[in-house]
C-alpha cells in the first residue's frame, strides 16, 4: 500500500499553536477528513487537494471513509480540534481498524498531537494543573451517566484537579449543573471552579468561583471546566484576574 493516513490537532484555535508537524502533515495532503467546523480553520492547501466535511457525532463514519481513501493509495489527514488523542479523532480511527478490512492494520498510520483544551486553559490562568489531575468528559453520549459519576466520584476522592470536558451543549444543557451538584457531596464549598472559555484564541473569557456557587450558565462545547484540588490556590493581583495555581508538594507553601 503506498497511502498514508495522519490524525492531526489543530489546537485550541490559534494558528501559532499549531504544531511545526502538524502543518507540514496539511501541507502534503491529498485529502483532509473532518468535522465542517474544523475543516474550516485549515488555509487554502496546494491544487487538487480534496476536502471531506461531515458532520458531528458520526466519528467512526469519518474514519472509515479515511482509512478507505488511504487503502486506495490517497495521502490522508484526519482533521481534530485540540489534541487528536483526547476525546477526539484518533481513537475513532483504531476503533475502525479493530472492527474495520485486515488490510488497514498494514497502512502507515501516524497521530500528530496538538495542544489539547486542558493546557490552554489551564496556561491562560497560571498553573492549576501543577499536581495531579484527570480528564473527564461529561458527554453520555457514547457512555452512561452512571459511568460519568463514577468517575467524579474516584477523582474527587482521589483530590485530583478534575478537567471537564464537552461540559454542556444544546443536547445536553444540564449535564455541567448535575456534575457541580454531585461534586458539592463530595469536595469543600470553597473548591476553585474555573469557567476558561474559547481558550487560546483572542475571544478568551475566564471566570473564577467557589464550588458552592459556581453557576453553570453560560457555559457552552467551547468552555473547559477546571475543578481544583483541595490545595489549588489564588494569587491575587491588583487590577487583573487572580493566578490560580496547584502546589506540586503536599507539603504547605511557603507564605
Amino acid at each position: 500500500m503506498n497511502g498514508k493516513l495522519t490524525v492531526v490537532g489543530l489546537g485550541p484555535g490559534a494558528p501559532e499553536l499549531v504544531t511545526p508537524a502538524v502543518r507540514k502533515a496539511l501541507e502534503e495532503a491529498t485529502d483532509l477528513v473532518g468535522y465542517f467546523t474544523y475543516l474550516d480553520r485549515v488555509p487554502p492547501g496546494p491544487a487538487g487537494q480534496r476536502r471531506h466535511g461531515s458532520d458531528n457525532r458520526v466519528e467512526v463514519d469519518r474514519a472509515r471513509h479515511a482509512l478507505a481513501l488511504a487503502e486506495a493509495g490517497h495521502t490522508v489527514v484526519v482533521v481534530s480540534g485540540g489534541d487528536p488523542g483526547v476525546f477526539a479523532m484518533a481513537a475513532a480511527v483504531f476503533e475502525a481498524i479493530e472492527e474495520g478490512e485486515p488490510a488497514w492494520r498494514a497502512l502507515d498510520i501516524r497521530i500528530e498531537p496538538g495542544v489539547t483544551a486542558m493546557l490552554a486553559a489551564a496556561a491562560s490562568v497560571g498553573a492549576p494543573l501543577g499536581g495531579d489531575f484527570c480528564a473527564i468528559s461529561l458527554s453520555d453520549n457514547l457512555k452512561a451517566w452512571s459511568t460519568i459519576e463514577q468517575r467524579l466520584e474516584a477523582a474527587a476522592r482521589g483530590d485530583f484537579v478534575i478537567a471537564l470536558y464537552n461540559p454542556a451543549s444544546r443536547a445536553r444543557p444540564e449535564q455541567l449543573g448535575r456534575a457541580l451538584g454531585f461534586l458539592r457531596g463530595l469536595k469543600a464549598a470553597d473548591t476553585v471552579v474555573l469557567f476558561v472559555k474559547a481558550a487560546g484564541t483572542a475571544d478568551l473569557q475566564v471566570r473564577i468561583e467557589s464550588l458552592g456557587k459556581a453557576d453553570p450558565a453560560g457555559v457552552d462545547m467551547r468552555t473547559l471546566v477546571l475543578i481544583g484540588s483541595s490545595r489549588t490556590r489564588l494569587i491575587p493581583r491588583d487590577g487583573a484576574t487572580p493566578w490560580v495555581y496547584t502546589p506540586r508538594s503536599e507539603r504547605e507553601a511557603s507564605a
